[in-house]
């Protein structure tokens, strides 16, 4: 796969993958390999392990190694590997990108430095130190509401002076940031919203693509409403619009990954065993996320009934 240029691989709902555990907290590896196959067999252009929903945070270094493997393992060059190998430490960020690119990731995601709120010129400094230890584009993440700091517009443009700054996950989907952005950045930079619940109005206003937690759920439903912004069919992809806002309201109002997994335990895909500090859903919870869903398909079908 020629991922550096034109980069239009990065694009569509891209799944940010849950790390599946079994009922003794180790990993569950063939629903892993379930996971990412329900994502190849939908037609997505990449899959992202070792991230937020992935439970980075939990994973010990070796299976965070080993998930990235796995996963470039099952993928075989069908599709992209993102790999998560973002730390708050610049060493640790390093030493994370090495192991990725040694494991065969075809690019990272790297997050901005959380907990110690370094200045923007720390910024700077800690993504340049990454790309002058890879080959592989790299794909920032700005994501202020768990870092405490935002990537200014100034910085993004410097660092995409590098030709390996290939893209920008803005966690908070802003549109303005967006439309502010693009005309300074190079045609082949990849904006991808980190926010279901605005992904479709970020994709008609020029963005590339959506990592996504509700691909993990629907994935052909999330490709059928990329296709439909990218074609100019919004009405159809509109519609969709509201219940994935509130599919994405369900799935955050408690802890993403904890509701994530739950609904993916409702599809009969994993169990929904996070590790500590998360914990399980509670039964309100449960039902919100199940009602989420249950009206999310049936509005879906419709929709596609209503098409034929």
């Amino acid at each position: 796969m020629a991922l550096h240029q034109p980069n239009n691989w990065l694009g569509g709902f891209i799944a940010d993958l849950p790390t599946p555990f079994d009922d003794n907290d180790r990993i569950d590896w063939p629903a892993f390999e379930f996971l990412c196959e329900h994502q190849i067999r939908s037609g997505a252009t990449a899959i992202l392990a070792g991230e937020t929903m992935g439970e980075d945070s939990t994973l010990g270094r070796d299976e965070h190694e080993e998930i990235i493997a796995a996963a470039v393992g099952i993928a075989r060059g069908r599709v992209a590997v993102i790999a998560g190998a973002g730390s708050n430490a610049t060493s640790q960020a390093l030493e994370l990108t090495r192991t990725a690119e040694a494991a065969g990731a075809d690019a990272i995601l790297s997050v901005v430095p959380y907990y110690n709120k370094p200045m923007q010129v720390g910024i700077l400094a800690h993504f340049q130190a990454i790309t002058n230890v890879t080959g592989l584009p790299v794909i920032l993440h700005d994501v202020p509401s768990r870092t405490m700091r935002e990537i200014s517009d100034e910085t993004i443009v410097r660092l995409a002076e590098s030709k390996q700054l290939i893209g920008l996950k803005d966690a908070n989907g802003s549109v303005a940031r967006l439309l502010r952005l693009k005309p300074t950045l190079p045609p082949t930079f990849r904006f991808l919203s980190g926010d279901d619940t605005t992904a479709v109005a970020y994709l008609a206003s020029g963005g590339n693509g959506c990592i996504s937690i509700i691909a993990n759920l629907f994935p052909e439903i999330c490709r059928g409403i990329y296709e439909g912004c990218m074609t100019g069919h919004m009405p159809a992809s509109e519609g969709l619009s509201a219940r994935i806002a509130e599919l994405g309201n369900a799935l955050s109002a408690d802890s993403q990954v904890a509701a994530l997994k739950y609904g993916l335990c409702l599809l009969g895909l994993v169990k929904p065993a996070v590790r500590l500090p998360l914990v399980q859903l509670d039964d309100d919870a449960r039902k919100a996320v199940a009602l989420a869903m249950a009206e999310f398909c049936a509005d879906a079908s419709s929709r596609r009934l209503a098409m034929r």
